[in-house]
């Protein structure tokens, strides 16, 4: 009896009902999520109010902006891992450095902000719209101020990484709730100018994003002071960057960053081909990013529960409780998704409604929702695809499948559609690019399946051991 009160308990992850387990660890992240999607609507909806000219003009920045987040959140990816495995060593000193010097890249990715702020702000707008410099002058003017105080924002992303490194996934919706309300409050106050705040128009909805990103960062900085007792960092720390615990982090965050920067890339692709019809088009399209985020964000936060799960289960050999946990994130992916396409497809007007449309905006944003809204049932099946392969290793099949749809597949397509069929059809690229990588994202699951996760109801041997690291450095 004795001996059997020393043995280690087995991680939830391998015991629990896999239901029960998806729901539980999922339900924080998937709030989180929404309240970030609360993060990326917010400004629209009241920008919006202006004028469609300054609704275009935020929807401009988007590209630069996603550019920004991948910076964060991709070196988070990597100060996570770095500093959960430390911890998983016990090597406490180890994961105190990763923390220190995720906060000193935070700082550099900042520094990287403010020179786009600086010096593309303005290029970037002329090649897109120097027509119309009332445009140019308020995109300009809402990047800058994003892009030169956004310290908040890398403070924030890299401290909810370290409480989530440690498990403390909670207080991540905390900082990112405490923000989203902030946000949401000053936005109407500084760009209308109620009450003591002077009316600023796109540069109010810019500083109301800002400081709701300080709120957030500040709050990040004292949750893992008071609550988060396995790390310590030290500002002397911070001021001494360790080459090797630098490049530890990078070789995990770097593939993480480029996969959110092809986002980034599409997206400015898009509008080059929009804006040749008209301003409205750009419009509609950074509406729709807009909205749909409320249907993939709770699927990107399940997918966040998903991933250690199905580590922890292949690593365990548990094929049943890895095969069981895919489908279930499918079905939950399929009806969020579905539920955002029956919205898209029953009340798009609805929807524009809350951007203060105009008739062109809703002759046009009406069936572009309703036609890229086709692809969002099949985009479920394809996110935990890919989410499966990455928990598995092959992040670079991952990548991919990215890269595939988005830059071979979707924009190629949506210039041909452009040419050949004008505006009304662009939007069908969508749907083309999604049924592209259901089939590449299907391909890579079955070998992966075949090679990976079948032969874990066999014991293992040094020969499949060697295949297997062999297989990985490959991939």
């Amino acid at each position: 009896m004795e001996q059997e009160k020393t043995l280690p308990r087995e991680n939830k992850m391998g015991v629990m009902d896999e239901n029960k387990l998806l729901i539980t660890m999922a339900l924080p992240l998937i709030i989180s999520m929404l309240v970030q999607a609360c993060y990326n609507i917010v400004d629209s909806v009241f920008v919006a109010m202006i004028s469609e000219d300054a609704l275009t003009a935020v929807s401009l920045a988007f590209p630069i902006q996603t550019i920004m987040i991948a910076l964060g959140v991709g070196t988070g990816v990597g100060i996570n891992a770095t500093l959960s495995k430390a911890l998983g060593e016990k090597n406490f000193t180890k994961a105190n450095k990763a923390a220190a010097n995720g906060v000193f890249l935070a700082m550099c990715s900042f520094f990287v902000s403010i020179l786009i702020g600086l010096f593309v702000a303005r290029p970037f707008y002329m090649v897109q719209v120097s027509e119309n410099l009332q445009i140019v002058n308020d995109g300009v003017t809402y990047l800058r101020i994003c892009c030169c105080f956004s310290l908040g924002i890398y403070v924030e992303i890299t401290f909810e990484r370290l409480m989530q490194g440690t498990g403390r996934t909670i207080y991540s919706m905390f900082t990112q709730l405490a923000g989203a309300i902030t946000n949401i409050i000053l936005d109407p106050l500084m760009i209308f100018g109620i009450g003591p705040f002077p009316e600023m128009g796109v540069a109010g909805a810019a500083a109301a994003t800002v400081i709701g990103q300080w709120v957030a960062g500040i709050l990040g900085i004292i949750l893992n002071a008071k609550k988060n007792p396995e790390i310590q960092v030290h500002l002397k720390e911070i001021f001494r960057p360790d080459p090797k615990i630098i490049g530890h982090i990078y070789a995990v965050g770097i593939p993480s960053i480029i996969m959110s920067a092809i986002g980034s890339v599409m997206t400015f692709g898009m509008d080059l081909i929009l804006v040749g019809f008209t301003t409205t088009a750009v419009a509609v399209f950074g509406a729709y990013f807009k909205l749909q985020s409320f249907f993939f964000m709770p699927v990107f936060g399940m997918n966040n529960a998903l991933v250690p799960i199905i580590a922890y289960n292949y690593g365990a050999r548990k094929k049943a409780r890895v095969i069981k946990t895919i489908k279930l994130g499918i079905r939950y992916a399929m009806c969020f998704m579905l539920v955002g396409m029956l919205l898209f497809e029953l009340f798009p007007q609805v929807l524009l409604g809350m951007f203060s449309p105009s008739e062109d905006m809703l002759a046009i944003g009406i069936p572009a929702l309703r036609k890229i809204a086709v692809h969002f049932p099949v985009a479920a099946v394809c996110i935990i695809l890919i989410t499966t392969l990455q928990a598995l290793g092959k992040a670079m099949f991952s990548m991919l499948v990215s890269i595939g749809r988005q830059l071979v597949v979707l924009l190629p397509a949506a210039y041909i559609l452009a040419k050949v069929g004008g505006l009304h059809v662009v939007w069908w690229s969508f749907p083309i690019a999604e049924a592209m990588s259901l089939a590449l994202c299907t391909s890579f699951f079955l070998h992966v399946k075949r090679t990976i996760i079948d032969p874990l109801d066999h014991p293992v041997t040094a020969d499949l051991q060697e295949v297997a690291d062999r297989e990985s450095v490959q991939c």
